[in-house]
């Protein structure tokens, strides 16, 4: 293997590029940089004179002063790329940028007493003494990364606690035997599973025990140093280990789903594989404390639960008033491959350094298998660890030899302190290897068959432990005779226990912040009317700005209108109808966190949620004004993400559902970039981990003319998607439907996300009246013809969704047809069945019902609306397409051409070439339009 000297040989070249830039302009490199190569410079030159230092003399310091800070720098800096941290021994003994030649020092000098040159662990001694120390302090098991971090506080805090101690403190034989028990329950664990249930998948932990013992000192002294609530995420490797070692979850729980005894209740979902399932459980810490500690579902996309642990953090602490953000904390385990390869990775520790999404730093360990499925670290990654993009975000990283247990808890404490100090991301790389393959079934041998016979003849860190325990007469080959013993009875007593076959014990699901809410009925309706007296409130903020606050001209005459809006109680568009639905459930109580590209101002420049003074550029945001004990009103403009937003979001939407979240897109097709979040996640987490969720995404979508990329926001996918009523999708057609639905998401005893199609150009339409906003009126999945035309005298329905109504309906009045309705499906799913029912009946006489959309065919609704609308018309009707033909792009870029195609869909919705028409309302050739009849018989 070659794992050490790829590490080096890839950290040497990117120091010679460095040290090349330094020479062409030392000043286009930070301060630490020119002062390093500065020194090295220095070192060059004496080694090139050939001289040789004299004897010190009083006052010489040229050598045992400059040169013993540079090589104490140097160790700090770099003193991990010589530290055994691979547990299989492929290390390497130097590095060239710590030859003592680099420091105008050479072996002449070892003997020579020398000053400390800063090391916190220098207590007087000779130069080789000194080097002794750096080396036990950075170059044994455990190598740090530290010396990029700007902030000194957090740099002191560091040396402080490891150079003092070489980092290596001292165990008590407690301590070692606790340390032990752990390592024996880890390994026995996966042994007794891969014994009684050969060719089962489990993702053994075995080649990285280690971690059980990890993950508990940091419950532990995160418990001492103030944590009450731990959240953990992780990917499969080890994970029912941790369910059994760190959350405690019952042995017989886990050796049940391998017996397939327990039985899941019928209302529960689909359910999914064990090594993706969560638990909780609050377990006992020292002095008395308690901890509670989850861990959370996680699909096979490894990463995918990063950002979403994130949003559920923040929540959890905002709920719990953890301003300081010490009391929940995140913890993250990551397996290298993933970490280096998915970009979601860098995503979140983006965003965890952003306003609004920060949640006081996560613990990130990594399981260093030194392998992904089948790929070596050269393969899958240019730098020299997984854990280099931490470089990004300034945190330490400490990589830690899973050999050696002592050296992983030290680590282990030492991150959790760091973290409780200062609110910031650490990572631990854990140095370890994959006993199995990528699975127990898999035979790695086919790829890597040198690793593997070194891991076969590799004794596991629990042998290793034994044997220095039993040196150190810390423990005896009997008492760890007696802890296997013990490990091994408790899974057979459990094994017994599991082989009754029993229905799964149900987990309450609504309790804590969810009581009060529960699963969703079949009545899917809420009272969403207010009164006017609340929307002239409203309105009444928004205007009233503060004195000597001075907004943008346009935007005070957007103000101005939406106060006329109300007052005049027409006109009212879709920028007013939200800013009313958002200040009524203020009112009301609901706090609301909006978040997405640009989602302050809005991206059609509609919303203007939070105004700028055009003299001094300050803000001031009026919902947040309404009332003086009122909830928060949150909205913040994001970084340019979608996957790593939207889960952010979505985990925050699970954690409280009293909170309206929403996330809107900058463009509907930007949604392409979170579908692993949508599919994985959104849709199917209910069925899966019954996890509920009521997270709004607002997506612009409509047909403008404007290219293909910003057109389509892929309707059909989510509807795709749509089953065993999981979510919601509405395309509001008017602003009173767009406020309607936002306030039915709040105001039902359920909650279930909601996709918002909304529109672009028609943003600024002023279509709805205050009458439809308040009263009885709430939102309406079906909107009927509102030209009310004779029912008898109809012959054809037209069913759309979205602004194609306004258009046909334009077209229908210039053609003065009177024997045509045009019906709007507001909500597309849950399929209204009961309401199209009601319209085939009351349209009774019309035969051709025909589905118009802007869309092409293999696009929009049609594909998901055909068979359902099918089982609902009455036997004699026809049902028809009217839209673009199938493409394979979403959208023409000509905008000719988009002009021409909504002419030839008017007039085939409309038949207007069989009708007596004047030439202007004719459409014009050369672009077809598929009606497909499909004549319905029962």
């Amino acid at each position: 293997m070659d794992t050490f000297d790829f590490v080096n040989r890839e950290n040497s070249e990117y120091v010679d590029r460095l040290y090349a830039q330094y020479q062409r302009d030392p000043r286009s490199l930070d301060a630490r940089w020119q002062a390093f190569f500065a020194g090295f410079d220095l070192g060059l030159d004496r080694t090139a004179a050939g001289s040789t230092p004299p004897p010190a003399e009083p006052g010489d310091t040229d050598w045992s002063t400059a040169g013993v800070y540079d090589l104490v720098h140097s160790y700090r800096e770099l003193g991990h790329f010589v530290a055994n941290l691979d547990p299989l021994g492929h290390g390497r003994p130097n590095h060239p940028l710590l030859e003592l030649s680099n420091f105008g020092i050479t072996t002449a000098h070892l003997d020579r007493p020398v000053t400390g040159g800063g090391f916190s662990g220098w207590t007087g001694g000779t130069l080789r003494e000194l080097i002794e120390k750096l080396r036990a302090t950075y170059c044994r098991t455990i190598g740090v990364e530290f010396t990029g971090i700007a902030d000194k506080a957090q740099r002191d805090w560091l040396v402080q606690r490891m150079e003092p101690i070489l980092n290596r403190p001292v165990f008590s034989v407690p301590e070692s035997r606790t340390i032990m028990f752990q390592l024996v329950a880890a390994e026995e664990f996966e042994q007794y599973l891969h014994t009684k249930y050969p060719g089962k998948k489990r993702f053994s932990l075995e080649g990285a025990e280690t971690l059980v013992p990890l993950l508990n000192t940091i419950v532990e002294e995160g418990a001492a140093l103030g944590a009450e609530k731990m959240i953990l995420a992780m990917s499969h490797r080890g994970r029912l280990n941790a369910l059994a070692h760190v959350l405690n979850k019952p042995y017989e729980t886990l050796i049940s789903e391998f017996e397939e005894t327990n039985l899941p209740a019928d209302e529960e979902g689909d359910g999914d594989v064990k090594y993706h399932l969560g638990y909780a459980n609050t377990r006992a810490a020292a002095n008395n404390r308690k901890v509670k500690i989850s861990l959370l579902p996680n699909p096979s996309h490894l990463e995918l639960i990063d950002p979403i642990q994130q949003g559920i953090i923040r929540c959890q602490q905002e709920v719990a008033n953890d301003k300081e953000r010490t009391r929940v904390v995140p913890i993250t385990i990551h397996g290298d491959a993933a970490f280096t390869g998915q970009g979601i990775v860098f995503e979140t520790l983006n965003l965890s350094e952003l306003p609004g999404y920060r949640t006081g730093g996560t613990i990130h360990v990594i399981v260093n298998n030194q392998i992904g499925f089948t790929t070596l670290p050269k393969q899958g990654r240019f730098t020299p660890y997984p854990t280099d993009v931490a470089k990004a975000i300034q945190a330490p990283v400490f990589h830690v030899n899973g050999d050696d247990p002592q050296a992983v808890i030290w680590a282990a404490k030492l991150a959790i302190g760091f973290r409780q100090q200062f609110k910031c991301d650490v990572f631990i790389d854990m140095w370890c290897y994959r006993k199995y393959g990528h699975n127990e079934t898999d035979e790695p041998e086919f790829t890597q068959p040198e690793m593997y016979r070194e891991i076969k003849s590799h004794k596991s860190a629990r042998q290793i432990y034994a044997d220095q325990l039993i040196a150190d007469n810390t423990a005896t080959a009997a008492e760890l005779d007696a802890m296997k013993n013990l490990v091994v009875e408790r899974l057979e007593q459990a094994r017994g226990l599991a082989q009754v076959r029993k229905p799964r014990a149900k987990v309450p699901a609504f309790s804590g912040v969810w009581k009060g809410l529960g699963k969703a009925g079949d009545d899917w309706t809420a009272k969403t009317g207010v009164s006017r007296e609340v929307l002239a409130r409203i309105v009444q903020t928004a205007t009233n700005l503060p004195e000597g606050f001075t907004p943008h001209s346009k935007i005070a005459r957007i103000m101005a209108a939406r106060a006329e809006m109300v007052n005049s109680g027409k006109g009212i568009d879709f920028g007013c109808a939200e800013m009313l639905a958002f200040g009524s459930l203020l009112l009301e109580g609901t706090p609301i966190r909006f978040t997405g590209q640009d989602v302050e101002r809005g991206t059609f420049s509609h919303r203007h949620a939070v105004l700028h003074d055009y003299k001094d550029g300050k803000t001031y945001t009026p919902l947040q004004h309404l009332a003086e004990k009122q909830p928060r009103f949150f909205i913040r403009n994001t970084m340019l993400s979608e996957l790593a937003t939207l889960g952010f979001e979505w985990g925050y939407a699970s954690a409280d559902p009293r909170n309206l979240v929403c996330w809107e897109a900058q463009f509907g097709d930007f949604v392409n970039g979170a579908q692993s979040i949508i599919d994985q996640i959104m849709a199917s987490a209910e069925s899966k981990w019954r996890y509920m969720n009521g997270i709004c995404v607002l997506l612009p979508h409509g047909y403008e003319g404007a290219g293909p990329e910003h057109s389509n926001a892929y309707v059909d996918r989510f509807l795709s998607l749509c089953a065993e009523k999981n979510m919601q999708v509405v395309i509001p057609s008017t602003p009173a439907s767009y406020f309607h639905a936002l306030r039915r998401q709040m105001n039902r005893k359920f909650r279930k996300p909601l996709i918002l199609m909304m529109p672009k150009e028609m943003l600024r339409a002023g279509i709805s009246t205050v009458d439809e906003l308040i009263g009885d009126s709430q939102f309406q999945n079906v909107i009927d013809d509102p030209k009310n035309p004779q029912a008898a005298d109809v012959k054809r329905v037209l069913l759309c969704s979205g602004k194609v109504y306004f258009a046909l309906a334009e077209a229908r009045e210039n053609a003065k047809i009177t024997d045509v309705a045009i019906v709007r499906v507001e909500q597309p799913y849950p399929l209204p069945d009961k309401e199209l029912r009601n319209i085939f009946e009351k349209y009774r006489n019309a035969r051709q019902i025909l589905w118009v959309q802007e869309e092409p065919k293999n696009r929009g609704c049609w594909t998901f609306m055909q068979p359902r609308l099918r089982d609902l018309l009455k036997a004699g009707a026809t049902l028809e397409y009217v839209g673009r033909e199938e493409a394979a792009s979403p959208a023409t870029g000509n905008a000719a051409m988009h002009k021409e195609e909504v002419k030839e869909i008017l007039a085939a919705a409309l038949d207007l070439k069989n009708r007596s028409t004047t030439p202007a309302t004719l459409p014009a050739a050369g672009v077809a339009v598929s009606n497909q009849a499909v004549t319905v018989s029962k």
